[in-house]
């Protein structure tokens, strides 16, 4: 403000007031005066000097942060497009472990999350009537087979010359008695049946017959000792044998069925009964986990159903194990829609159509669980990429 524009204002100011008009207001003081030695840089007029160098850098940074949005969105549309992301949880198949007997446990060999092979006993039963029957069968065969054995060798030589010797004595009996009745018929003849009764000429008589008939007798044991035993006895001897044999070997092998062998490779989930408890086929002593194969239980959506296809290849996440990824495979797809399961998230409704698929995947760590929470990732190929 110059000096001129002072006087004037100083003389516009009323006349009673001198004292105030001649002390110079500090409005009306220059600035470089208030703070002598000081340059004049007041904030006010900083920013009045920058203003539109803090505007134009603020338009710079605004549209460097909108082209950094659109390229990540971008990004990620592209990166949706050229992948599948599916949510699931682990599966696995499940054995029931029961004896085919039914007796008292003896001893239970494994816990719970114990991790057994193929072939490992489990639990063995109480065997102690059982060999008692086993040996009663082993003797009953033994015994039938001795028997089967002689019907197929048939007589022996000394019992067919006992049969001859028979015959022999019948013959020499029947000749004794026919010579007997001829002396008897002679005398009664000559003494005109006054010598001898007509009584015993008839005993006589009878005596032949007997004779005759023991004769015949002895002569067909001679022939049956000769022929050897019927083939009906020999096949009734060998079916009896069978039988015996068959009995023999069940219980034989419900004494091997006494132990409890593990069928694969497999965890022990829950151990259900304790030594003492009685078995039978219906209750299970273990319930088994198979480790191998796992796989994935998720869910597509029908758009997406013709971007997969069988054998394509996936990784698995898992949020207790993250930034590790497990590599897989489909390995079943329905051919049926359901609706999607309550327990499944997804970013559709619920209540869509969707189709089951398998995810095969290799856990060489056994680190996954059943039920656990997985997340599936396909890379789709350029054919699938294109389709809505």
């Amino acid at each position: 403000m110059s000096v001129d524009a002072d006087k004037d204002l100083t003389s516009r100011v009323p006349a009673e007031a001198p004292a105030a008009a001649a002390t110079p207001s500090a409005a009306s003081i220059p600035v470089a005066a208030a703070v002598p030695g000081t340059a004049a840089t007041p904030a006010a007029s900083f920013f009045d000097r920058y203003k539109i160098a803090l505007i134009v850098g603020l338009v710079i940074l605004a549209a460097i942060a909108a082209g950094f949005g659109l390229g990540r969105l971008k990004s990620t549309s592209e990166k949706s497009q050229n992948r599948l992301i599916l949510y699931g949880n682990v599966d696995l198949r499940q054995v029931e472990l029961a004896f085919n007997n039914s007796e008292r446990i003896a001893q239970v060999l494994v816990q719970e999350g114990a991790k057994v092979t193929r072939g490992q006993v489990l639990a063995r039963l109480d065997t102690s009537r059982l060999l008692l029957q086993t040996a009663t069968a082993e003797a009953m065969v033994a015994a039938q087979q001795a028997v089967v054995e002689k019907l197929h060798h048939g007589s022996r030589p000394q019992e067919i010359a006992q049969a001859r010797a028979n015959v022999a004595s019948a013959k020499a009996d029947e000749v004794n008695a026919e010579q007997q009745w001829e002396r008897l018929t002679a005398l009664t003849a000559l003494t005109s049946g006054r010598a001898i009764s007509q009584q015993d000429v008839q005993s006589a008589k009878a005596a032949i017959d007997t004779a005759r008939a023991r004769l015949a007798v002895a002569q067909k044991s001679l022939d049956l000792s000769e022929i050897g035993p019927r083939t009906e006895d020999i096949a009734q001897g060998e079916a009896q044998l069978r039988a015996n044999e068959a009995q023999f070997e069940l219980l034989h092998r419900q004494l091997a069925d006494s132990e409890l062998f593990a069928p694969c490779d497999a965890v022990v989930r829950s151990r259900l009964l304790e030594p003492g408890e009685m078995v039978s086929p219906q209750r299970p002593v273990f319930s088994l986990a198979i480790t191998d194969p796992k796989w994935i239980r998720a869910y597509v959506s029908e758009p997406d159903l013709g971007k997969i296809h069988m054998g394509m290849r996936a990784t698995i996440s898992t949020d207790s194990y993250p930034g590790r990824a497990l590599s897989g495979w489909i390995g079943f797809i329905a051919s049926v829609a359901e609706f999607t399961p309550k327990a499944v998230q997804t970013e559709e409704l619920r209540s869509s159509l969707v189709y089951e698929i398998r995810v095969f995947v290799q856990d060489p760590r056994d680190e996954m669980r059943l039920g656990m929470p997985a997340t599936v990732l396909l890379e789709l190929p350029p054919a699938a990429r294109s389709k809505p």
